[in-house]
This record gives structure tokens, C-alpha cells and sequence, in this order.
């Protein structure tokens, strides 16, 4: 051994289900079966996305035999700038090394997924809170001295395997791995688990990444489920519209027939009806206006309750992408745990509404006591059982408490809307737009309906203010209700009292602190 010889680094991001833990282990046998001394160590991480953690490896690449006794010293965890090869299972796991520094432009191999599973902090966003994955794409180009990127989640999926697999092919197709492709396929065999699938997804992921064909290095999302197309009875009133509105409006028919009935569907067309026969003012894009109406309407009028969870946790489709997420074989058992925590609002949701208006009068107050969290075992007959039965609750969701609420709601929004119309300028634009700010349910829809309220009523005072004022002050309270939702602007108030539990906590007598 000469003084030049050096640890090879590797560092493996991933999250909770996605074989990190297997991956590292392959790595560690591959290089034990080569007589290289190696260690491993991991990280878990805060949990986000089901968790995220971080595998590291060291190892150094000559045999034991030739080290004269000399036994090396490795690192626990990794250090900035100095580790070989980072192979992150999702775009923003790959981000995320690129944060802490861990990367060197001169030394530093990335292999990484472009598919994105969007982080708890994306999500509580009332609006788009999605990061800009390609500023990671471009960011690491500059801080890596090689890139390789591509969407693994698919060919793991077209090879039936889970997509640690497909990541270990990639990093030996590097070629910077100095480790033998018979010792990685060897220690794929030890592992004794869906071995013909994982070296599927080995093969696939060494091919992706040697072949020397450029990837397509661009954030892949977490596809959207295929909606089905608007009967064609809808085809006469859909195409009565200008052409820019007939996609939006077809989406939308057909995501109401799914989530009530065709009826319900015509209702939907009726409310877009009375904006787009609305005159407009100078200056105001109707088509615009109609469409983003037309687009918040269909998402409002859908929106989530006890039955719609359970009628999308009880389709065959979401079992199958359960399956499939998981790498289960059609022959094998799978557990399934719903883990759920409905409140006072979400039983309110589907009962009548003077039962409702009575339960919120009397436990509105103890309403966080009253949450309790469920782990429902869908894979078992009486937990599926329960899915359907509450589903099978359809019919009667026009008469429910949520639902009579939305429709008002949605009544006054419309109802601002055609009004704002008759303004010139982009106020009734702003007015349609702010239909994305009501969302969700418990207190996040609580408070999109709060902030609705203000931006309605801020629409209000057109008479009073001159247009491009109240234009501009409507679309500073939607922007702010998108991007914060939590606390009401400053300058604005609708003089509602909004309930805030207090919570008195005894005194422990062994903590207090005596000088």
C-alpha cells in the first residue's frame, strides 16, 4: 500500500421504503467479499416524505491481505467536500447533499433519480409549494464533477423491483465504483430477497447509465392519475363554449360524475354558465376569467370528505399502485394500515345539518380533545368493510353539513366574480383565482374560508376605492393566503373571532427549580 491510497467515500440518501438500508448492505458485502476493509454507518433523518435517511460507506479498495497489519481508520459520517459518489433515490434527496456541502466539483460523482415524492413542507402550502426541481439539476452540474440523472421510479417499476436496485446498477455504471460487477451481483444473490427482480433492476440501471446515451435530465412529478373523458351527452353544452374552455370544462364534468353524479356535473356547467354570459368591461379577458373559474369551481365543488377518502382508499386502482409501489407480487399477502385522525369537523362533514350545527355548538370547544387517531387494516375484510360503507354514503352527501356550507361559500364567490366583471382591469381575474384559496379540510379549510371572506370583502369596496387599488390589494391577500395560510394580513381584518384552544398543563413539583 502507498500513502496515496485513499477511503472511497459514498454517501446514499434515500427515503423510508426505498431499500437504503438493503443498498448499503450490498455495497458493505460486495466490498467484504473483495477483502477491502469497509464500515457503514446511517443517519436517519426528520421524517418527511416516510422518512429520510443517510447511508454512509467507506471503504478502502485494497485487499487486507496487502496492508501489512495496518488497519485504516474511517469516518462515521461524511465530511464537506470530500466524498467520491452520492446516489440520492429522488431529486430533492440529491438536493439536499447538495446543500450540506458535501460535494466537490473536482471529486464528486452524483447518481440520482429525477422523480419527485413532494416533501411535507411542498404540501402545507395552500398553494404551489413545489420546489423548482430543475435549479437542482442545474445546481449540480456546477457542484459535481460527474452528473447522472435519470427517472429510476419507472424503470424500477417496468422491471418489477423497488428502485435501490436500479441505483446500484447506475453507480457501477459510473465506472468509478471500484468494486467488481460479479462481487455487487454476488451480494444482491446473499441477500436471498427478489433476487431475479433486483438484478433485473441492476442490469437496467448499469444500462442506463454506461451506455453513453444522454438521460433525460428533467424533473419527472408524481404522475396524475388518469381521469376519465365527459360522457358524451355533455358533448352539446361543452361545445356551445369558445374552444379555449372546452379541456378545462370536460375535466371537469368528469371529475364531478366521479365524485357525485352526472347531475351534479350539470349543476357545475349551469354555475359556469352564469360568469360566462356575464357582460364584461373594457379590458377584461372573459375567456380567462371563465376558465379559471371553471378550474377552482370543479376542484371546490370536489372537494375531500370522509366519503371521497374512502371511496379513493377502497379503488381497485389504488391497491394495484400500493402493489406496485411496494414491489409485491400478485401471489403475495400485503398489510395495508390507514392510519387516520378524524375530528369534530370530519364527523360533522356527513351529518345532517341540524345534528352537525348542535355537535359544534356543544364540543366546539374540547373539538382537539375529540381527535383521535386510527389505524384502520384495510387488507382485512371488516376494515375494508368500513371503506365501504362509508363510501356507499354518496347519495346523501347534498344533504350534509360540509356540504351545504361549500355551496354557500362557493355561492358568494361566484356571486363576487360576476360583479367584478363589470369592472375594468383584472379584478374579476384576481377574484376568479382567489377560488384556490379554500382547500382541504379541519382548520385548513377553516381558514381558506377566512381568507376567502377577506379577499371578498376587500372585492367589496370597489365603490369606495378606485379599481387598480383594490385590484392590487386583492391580489396581495390571495398571494398571501397561498403562500403563508396561517396568520391574516396586517392591514386586513374581517373582525371575526377565531377560536384558539388554551390548554392548562399541571405543574411538575420534581421539575421546578428551587436557587
Amino acid at each position: 500500500m502507498t500513502t496515496q491510497t485513499k477511503p472511497f467515500s459514498i454517501l446514499v440518501a434515500a427515503l423510508g421504503g426505498e431499500g437504503g438500508g438493503v443498498l448499503s448492505d450490498w455495497i458493505v458485502t460486495a466490498a467484504t467479499a473483495m477483502e477491502f476493509p469497509v464500515q457503514s454507518t446511517s443517519v436517519p433523518g426528520v421524517a418527511q416524505r416516510t422518512g429520510a435517511t443517510n447511508y454512509y460507506v467507506e471503504f478502502l479498495p485494497v485487499r487486507r491481505s496487502e496492508l501489512d497489519g495496518v488497519a485504516p481508520v474511517f469516518a462515521l459520517t461524511p465530511s464537506p467536500g470530500r466524498v467520491d459518489l452520492v446516489a440520492a433515490t429522488e431529486l430533492m434527496e440529491a438536493g439536499r447533499v447538495l446543500q450540506s456541502g458535501f460535494t466537490h466539483p473536482e471529486r464528486t460523482t452524483i447518481v440520482a433519480s429525477t422523480h419527485r415524492e413532494y416533501a411535507v413542507a411542498e404540501k402545507v402550502v395552500p398553494g404551489d409549494g413545489r420546489y423548482n426541481g430543475q435549479t437542482v439539476i442545474d445546481v449540480a452540474s456546477k457542484l459535481a464533477k460527474k452528473v447522472h440523472l435519470f427517472d429510476m421510479r419507472q424503470i424500477a417499476q417496468q422491471q418489477g423491483t423497488v428502485i435501490n436496485s436500479v441505483l446500484f446498477g447506475a453507480m457501477f455504471g459510473t465506472g468509478v465504483l471500484p468494486l467488481s460487477r460479479e462481487a455487487c451481483e454476488d451480494a444482491i444473490r446473499q441477500s436471498g430477497k427478489s433476487v431475479k427482480a433486483s438484478l433485473n433492476g441492476f442490469q437496467a440501471g448499469f444500462e442506463a447509465t454506461s451506455s453513453g446515451k444522454p438521460q433525460p435530465a428533467a424533473a419527472t412529478s408524481v404522475p396524475a392519475p388518469a381521469s376519465s373523458r365527459a360522457p358524451a351527452s355533455f358533448d352539446t353544452i361543452i361545445d356551445g363554449y369558445p374552444e379555449p374552455l372546452h379541456a378545462i370544462l370536460r375535466a371537469g364534468v368528469a371529475q364531478l360524475i366521479d365524485y357525485q353524479n352526472a347531475a351534479y356535473a350539470q349543476t357545475y356547467l349551469e354555475r359556469v354558465r352564469t360568469v360566462h354570459e356575464v357582460p364584461a368591461a373594457e379590458g377584461v379577458d372573459k375567456i380567462a376569467v371563465t376558465k379559471e373559474t371553471a378550474r377552482y369551481l370543479a376542484l371546490w365543488m370536489s372537494y375531500e370528505d370522509v366519503i371521497r377518502v374512502a371511496d379513493l382508499k377502497s379503488r381497485a386502482q389504488r391497491l394495484q399502485r400500493v402493489r406496485d409501489e411496494v414491489g409485491a407480487a400478485p401471489s403475495e399477502p400485503m398489510r395495508v394500515t390507514e392510519f387516520l385522525k378524524p375530528g369534530l369537523d370530519e364527523v360533522c362533514s356527513i351529518l345532517p345539518r341540524s345534528l352537525a350545527g348542535m355537535l359544534q355548538s356543544r364540543y366546539k370547544h374540547r373539538a382537539h380533545q375529540l381527535s383521535v387517531g386510527i389505524h384502520l387494516r384495510s387488507d382485512t375484510v371488516l376494515g375494508f368493510s368500513m371503506l365501504c360503507l362509508l363510501r356507499s354514503l354518496r347519495p346523501l352527501r347534498p344533504r350534509t353539513w360540509r356540504f351545504a356550507l361549500e355551496q354557500e361559500a362557493i355561492s358568494d364567490w361566484l356571486a363576487c366574480v360576476r360583479r367584478s366583471l363589470a369592472v375594468p382591469g383584472q379584478l374579476a381575474y384576481e377574484v376568479a383565482l382567489a377560488g384556490n384559496v379554500v382547500k382541504g379540510y379541519g382548520e385548513t379549510s377553516e381558514r381558506g374560508h377566512r381568507n376567502l371572506r377577506t379577499i371578498l370583502a376587500l372585492a367589496a369596496e370597489i365603490g369606495q376605492k378606485d379599481a387598480a387599488q383594490v385590484t392590487s390589494q386583492v391580489r396581495a391577500e390571495r398571494l398571501r393566503a397561498l403562500s403563508e395560510g396561517e396568520t391574516p394580513s396586517p392591514t386586513v381584518t374581517t373582525g371575526e373571532p377565531v377560536f384558539k384552544p388554551i390548554s392548562f398543563m399541571p405543574r411538575n413539583s420534581a421539575s421546578t427549580r428551587s436557587d
